[in-house]
This record gives structure tokens, C-alpha cells and sequence, in this order.
């Protein structure tokens, strides 16, 4: 996640917004994606889904089981169709995104009714495991631009204590810690723009 973080702060720093999504299996890093919005002029180009393409393209398969998806802000409803259909195992986030978020507010990551309606098609919901490193994820978007920072927070569209169903994910307040991915070869991506 602190690899995710970070290239968060290079996206920002391109001119993207800063969203950035790392992919890994068995403790290696398979792929590295940052926002490619503005730069491709192309809406679709959020970080999680260049990852997974990529990520595909890498394992030479379209299912990725075993893989966990880091993401320094949680998936929105576009991305998160896709890593149920791509059978991401695991789902990894900090900011929770309570306006847009395909898990707090759209349900697409922990919907158990999609995997029993469309068997075959969408798999079972993977786990998910949100708030790791948040206060580090959210001082990137502060020193990235803090009236813009404080206006999202204001409106929701990002921050606040990680609840789904009106309850803790976890029970515990959304503090976890889970260790980042290993170093190991990387590929760049990106993705997210507009959200």
C-alpha cells in the first residue's frame, strides 16, 4: 500500500489526479498503475482498470485469482464490475469514497446476489480490506491541493469513518495494518480521472 501511496504522489505530480493501483500475487508486484485520465483524454483510463488490462496482458489470463488489488482510494463502480469479473481475490484500499465507491455505496465488491444470479460470470465478492494507511493516502491529496482536498471532504466525496450496511466492515473502526507488496518487476500503468 505505501507503494500505491506513493505513486499516488507521482500521478499528482504528471497532472493526473492522484489515484494509483498496485497489483500483486504471491508477494511480487505485477503491476504498478497510476491515473492516465487527462493524459490519454479518455474518462475510462482510471488506474484499477489499466492494472488489471495489464495485469491480464502479464499473466497472460483474463482471471487474476490469487492477485490482490491495492488502491490508495476506494474502486468506483466502473472499476469494481471488473475485478469481480476478473476474480480479484483480495481488495486493499485507504480512502473510503462514500459518494462514489463501488463498495460503501454501490455494493458492486460485496454484492453475494450477483455471484448467486450470474453463476459463471461474476464469482464470489472478494475480500475486502479497507482503510490501510488512510492518513498517509489522504495527505497526498492535501499536499496535492489542499482547497480541493477540503472542498471533497466537505462534500463526502471522499474520507470518513469505513462503514457498509451502517455497520464496520470489521468491527474494529477500519484500523488494520497489512503489509505492502513486496519489491519485485514492475510495469507502469494508470487510470482514474474524473470520479
Amino acid at each position: 500500500m505505501a507503494r500505491c501511496i506513493e505513486l499516488s504522489r507521482i500521478a499528482a505530480r504528471e497532472g493526473e489526479l492522484p489515484f494509483a493501483c498496485v497489483i500483486c500475487r504471491d508477494g511480487k508486484v505485477v503491476v504498478e498503475a497510476t491515473n492516465q485520465v487527462s493524459r490519454d483524454g479518455d474518462v475510462t483510463r482510471h488506474a484499477e482498470l489499466v492494472a488489471i488490462s495489464t495485469a491480464q496482458r502479464i499473466l497472460g489470463r483474463g482471471r487474476l485469482g490469487g492477485c490482490t488489488l491495492y488502491s490508495n482510494v476506494e474502486p468506483c463502480v466502473m472499476c469494481s464490475l471488473p475485478m469481480r469479473e476478473s476474480r480479484i481475490s483480495r481488495v486493499v484500499f485507504s480512502i473510503k469514497s462514500p459518494l462514489m465507491g463501488g463498495f460503501s455505496r454501490w455494493n458492486v465488491l460485496d454484492d453475494k446476489n450477483l455471484s448467486s444470479v450470474m453463476m459463471g460470470y461474476v464469482p464470489k465478492p472478494p475480500e475486502i480490506v479497507p482503510g490501510i494507511l488512510m492518513q498517509e493516502a489522504e495527505a497526498v491529496w492535501h499536499e496535492w491541493n489542499p482547497l480541493i482536498w477540503s472542498i471533497i471532504r466537505k462534500r463526502g466525496v471522499f474520507g470518513g469513518h469505513f462503514r457498509h450496511g451502517g455497520d464496520d466492515t470489521r468491527g474494529d473502526g477500519g484500523e488494520q495494518s497489512v503489509e505492502g507488496p513486496s519489491s519485485g518487476a514492475t510495469t507502469s500503468g494508470g487510470g482514474r480521472g474524473s470520479q
